[in-house]
């Protein structure tokens, strides 16, 4: 009896150590051999490769997150390495937030790791132990089991890149398994305190799944388009509108789009970010696949904006020639034109402008139809060339304004175009500032905000307080007088019109 009791507490003993010895569940590669090389040696030389083949963005400002595509490496690891390639290697970065949505199963939450770290060809993926056992005990949202790690490839095929970029870093692997963007809302939540600097988020994701070559191109160019617009809203509608088209072989258009919207409500209300196409390509175009059904991959980052001495002009300095406005609204227009008609983005050629079209300013393009509102959407501020924004606000305008349904190719010729382009914010202490005609103004309270242009309140012969009230409830949704808790932002503009 003795002899069992004392085997009984031999087992037990070594059941605790092996229970509390690190990585004593470390998570298995299954992707190995099928997604990637399972040969260390291979795979460090492949990642070499693609890391020196990319197309390498040069984006001066910081990358805080990036959208990865998780396919094999023979198809989608050059634009894998793109979106990698455009965050610095040597910006300190703490933790990798490695999010990606479900395809093995389904469940009302998300999944964090929390048995062990994760492992790879190349070694040893440490999980920051710490973040993920704060977000499982303190939000429900992710109380969800380990097992939804085990089968799933989409996080394990970025971890090589992860070694090979930033050796060394924790990860915490999130995995979505809700299609609820109220519970998807609720996550980003839970992750917004460590939405900063000091971390990067990396979204796991492919694009379209299955049209033919031509079709992936067209939806793929769609999708990624909402996402640049920043707007979880309008990247959702976009969507519905590729998924009501009844695309042949369509399946999805992002398979990870719960986890690119988690992104888009992290970075919603922050207007110093803003997303940024990198590349793109689908299997088609690899030499491993063939072109009837595809699945389509986008590089993408959401950088920090940082104004620019041309964007800090005001627009006392900012003047364009009667040519040089014929210009901008050309581009407006061929931009609109060409995607309506022929489903492609209008090569703006860049190099044949004039300078004062390649300032980097924010700019509105507002469309109207029988002098009535038609879209209207732009930036702040860019660092992109002022003729770039005018092609994808025109665009974005047109087709992605959630007020409106897309326009229509017998819109198009009864429409006319407004470009209002943009000075910086200023904050100021008391709306006895706002000049009317001459200010926009943008109000912030708290994870709310809203705008509306100079022209805005002179066309509706609103006073100040009026101009505040309409964009206080209509834009930042905070009621009529909650601009007066709110902090005020004007900005100056200059107005072009196409039809003055």
């Amino acid at each position: 009896m003795l002899r069992v009791c004392l085997f009984i507490i031999l087992i037990l003993f070594t059941m605790d150590n092996a229970n509390s010895r690190p990585g004593q569940a470390d998570r298995k590669p299954v992707a190995a051999g099928r997604y990637y090389p399972a040969d260390r040696e291979t795979l460090s030389k492949d990642l070499s490769v693609l890391f020196r083949d990319c197309l390498k963005p040069s984006f001066e400002n910081r990358a805080r997150a990036i959208i990865v595509p998780h396919a094999g490496y023979v198809f989608s690891g050059k634009i894998a390495a793109s979106a990698y390639s455009s965050v610095d290697r040597n910006s300190g970065i703490k933790n990798i937030f490695l999010i990606g949505s479900s395809h093995v199963m389904a469940f009302e939450g998300a999944s964090v790791y929390f048995s062990g770290d994760y492992i790879t060809p190349l070694g040893k993926v440490p999980t920051n132990m710490e973040i993920v056992k704060k977000l499982k005990d303190e939000h429900a949202v992710f109380d969800f089991p380990v097992t939804a790690h085990i089968q799933e490839h989409s996080l394990e095929v970025q971890l090589p890149f992860i070694q090979q970029r930033f050796p060394g870093v924790p990860v915490i692997p999130v995995i979505i398994g809700t299609s609820n963007t109220a519970t998807v809302r609720e996550i980003a939540r839970a992750l917004q305190p460590w939405f900063n600097e000091e971390n990067l988020f990396v979204i796991s994701s492919d694009f379209s799944h299955y049209p033919s070559w031509k079709d992936a191109s067209e939806v793929d160019n769609a999708t990624s388009g909402g996402i640049l617009t920043g707007k979880p809203e309008t990247f959702l509608q976009i969507l519905k509108l590729n998924a009501s088209r009844n695309i042949k072989g369509l399946v999805t258009s992002m398979c990870g789009w719960t986890s690119g919207l988690l992104l888009m409500y992290l970075a919603e209300n922050d207007n110093t970010l803003e997303f940024r196409h990198i590349d793109y390509c689908n299997s088609g175009d690899s030499g491993y696949g063939g072109k009837d059904e595809v699945v389509g991959y986008h590089a993408i980052a959401l950088t920090e904006k940082t104004a620019s001495p041309a964007s800090k002009e005001t627009s006392e300095e900012i003047s364009f020639s009667e040519e040089e406005k014929d210009m901008l609204f050309s581009i407006a227009r061929n931009s609109i034109r060409t995607m309506l008609y022929e489903k492609k983005r209008y090569p703006v050629d860049i190099s044949s402008l004039p300078g004062s079209l390649k300032k980097p300013l924010g700019v509105f393009v507002t469309l109207k139809k029988d002098k009535a509102l038609r879209g209207c959407i732009g930036r702040f501020v860019s660092s992109e060339p002022l003729c770039s924004v005018v092609a994808e606000s025109a665009l974005s305008s047109a087709f992605d304004d959630p007020r409106f349904t897309p326009l229509t190719s017998e819109e198009f010729n009864n429409i006319e175009i407004e470009i209002t382009v943009l000075g910086p914010l200023k904050r100021i202490k008391s709306y006895k500032e706002i000049i009317l005609g001459r200010h926009g103004v943008y109000i912030k309270k708290d994870t709310r905000s809203g705008t509306m242009l100079p022209q805005v309140a002179v066309e509706n012969n609103w006073t100040v307080e009026e101009f505040l009230g309409y964009t206080a409830r209509d834009k930042a949704g905070i009621g009529w007088e909650g601009w007066k808790f709110a902090e005020l932002y004007v900005y100056e503009g200059i107005v072009l019109e196409e039809n003055p």
